[in-house]
């Protein structure tokens, strides 16, 4: 009986060294199929003609670029936001989800071991038309424990397109957070340019607010000397409740950007004293000629890249798909009546098997499957290259925003002196009773808008900001012409 089994005890360790060089020389000595990742050629300007500096000139911008604008209240939200906010705990879990998906890819590659056993008590019938021996048991016990493992060789590369893809889409998970986190951080920093934008007009709303009271007074007692008319009363009446709208309207307007804030940093009870944003500095333009490569440290169009080369590996997997399969089983173990003989050697059991399977005929369904792989790559790789022609069209348009809103900022600053001057003149004029009240009313008018408009440019100047630095993924680099990671 021991020499019987002789063979099986060195069995199981040649068994693993066999299909362990097996599997290296097969994988080592063939490619795999379907069409190698190759990024697509787009042609893109090879720089910005709106930016603004020179090289030597501009800043490098961090990445937490929020931090340029000095404000710690600012550090704080963002901050909080990128570690409470809703959306960045769903991508950060997602993240965890592909690479669990490409941990259990991976072990595709490696044989599978399985442990099983069973035990059956069964009784056979005396009364079948063969009769069973004299001797022979009517009742029997089987006890079985064995080891078995399976594994697919992966001849055409079938299994490793399906890592490919698997770890191009727990990369694209990774860039999807960055894209979450930097529109997060571009959210909560335009929110509260918003708010303090707020607050500098009901700053001005206040003021314009005191000064109509003001008038009223002078107009009430030129009324009771005779010198105005109940019309003029009235039309000052009528700019004070104006005054006291438009505040009313403007805290209302702060109320919901608070509330908006409270949402982005997840803090619902969140309450801010009142800043100012005109002295809130502002941060470096980019250089002069910032080249177009910056995209390419775009979160966003990452992702898209990533898409795209998982998309290109399913053509592999499709292709695969077509060939054959070949695939090694085997087994080995104990089997016998009784529990104390189940490890003897008597009692060993082994299998061995070689499996090949190839679709013979399939009336076309594994060649459609090829060509709908072969669409959705051509679909990613479309959608990259809108990824890219947009992003590079942000940038753009940010830059232009930033330069003419920057130009408009000096004008806009002159037309606030002039008009603070022309309602200071209206007053003393309407004061010696040289104009009618409705030169003041006119100044009033001019004046707050001014200033209001003033406020609203710095605000869009700011916020341009924020889009600028979004669209280049972060930041720059004006050494490198890279961006700030």
């Amino acid at each position: 009986m021991s020499a019987q089994h002789q063979p099986v005890a060195s069995l199981a360790p040649s068994l693993g060294l066999a299909l362990a060089l097996t599997s290296a020389t097969m994988l080592a000595g063939c490619a795999a199929v379907g069409p190698d990742y190759a990024r697509p050629d787009l042609t893109l300007p090879g720089a910005y003609a709106d930016a603004g500096q020179s090289a030597g000139t501009a800043a490098a911008l961090p990445a937490n670029w929020w931090t340029l604008y000095g404000d710690p209240t600012l550090n704080d939200l963002v901050a909080t936001a990128l570690t409470r906010n809703a959306d960045i705990r769903v991508a950060v879990a997602r993240i965890e989800e592909a690479d669990a998906a490409l941990r259990e890819t991976g072990a595709s590659l490696l044989p599978q071991v399985d442990l099983g056993g069973n035990a059956s008590r069964s009784r056979v019938s005396t009364l079948t038309a063969t009769p069973i021996p004299a001797n022979a048991a009517v009742l029997r016990t089987d006890l079985r424990l064995t080891a078995a493992t399976s594994f697919e060789f992966d001849f055409w590369g079938r299994l490793r397109r399906i890592e490919e893809a698997a770890r191009a889409q727990a990369l694209g998970t990774r860039y999807a957070r960055d894209v979450v986190g930097l529109t997060l951080a571009g959210a909560t920093t335009q929110a509260y340019f918003a708010l303090r934008s707020a607050d500098a007009q009901i700053a001005v709303a206040t003021q314009t607010r005191a000064a109509r009271e003001e008038s009223l007074g002078v107009v009430r007692s030129r009324v009771r000397g005779g010198l105005a008319s109940d019309l003029e009363l009235n039309q000052a009446q009528g700019a004070l409740a104006d005054a006291a709208i438009q505040l009313t309207e403007l805290q209302r307007q702060r109320s919901v950007l608070e509330h908006q804030l409270g949402a982005l940093s997840g803090k619902p009870e969140l309450t801010l004293a009142a800043g100012d944003l005109r002295s809130m500095p502002l941060p470096p333009l980019p250089p002069a000629g910032l080249p177009s490569t910056l995209l390419d440290r775009r979160p966003d169009v990452r992702q898209a890249e990533q898409s795209l080369v998982a998309a290109n590996a399913q053509i592999g997997v499709a292709k695969a798909a077509q060939l054959p399969t070949f695939s090694l089983t085997a087994s080995y173990g104990g089997q016998s009546a009784a529990f104390s003989n189940l490890l003897k050697s008597g009692a060993n059991i082994w299998s061995l098997g070689l499996g090949a399977l190839m679709p013979i005929i399939d009336s076309g369904k594994y060649a459609a499957r090829t060509e709908q792989a072969e669409a959705r790559q051509r679909q990613s790789a479309a959608s990259y290259q809108k990824a890219v022609e947009t992003a590079f069209r942000e940038v753009a348009d940010a830059l232009t925003n930033v330069q003419q809103t920057t130009a408009t900022e000096a004008n806009l600053q002159t037309r606030v002196d002039a008009a603070r001057n022309s309602l200071r003149l209206a007053g003393l004029r309407y004061s010696a009773g040289y104009s009618g009240y409705l030169e003041v009313l006119d100044a009033q008018r001019s004046a707050n808008d001014a200033e209001l408009a003033l406020v609203r440019n710095r605000q869009s100047r700011l916020a341009y900001s924020v889009d600028l630095m979004k669209s280049l993924g972060g930041g720059w680099t004006p050494d490198s012409g890279t961006t700030a990671r």
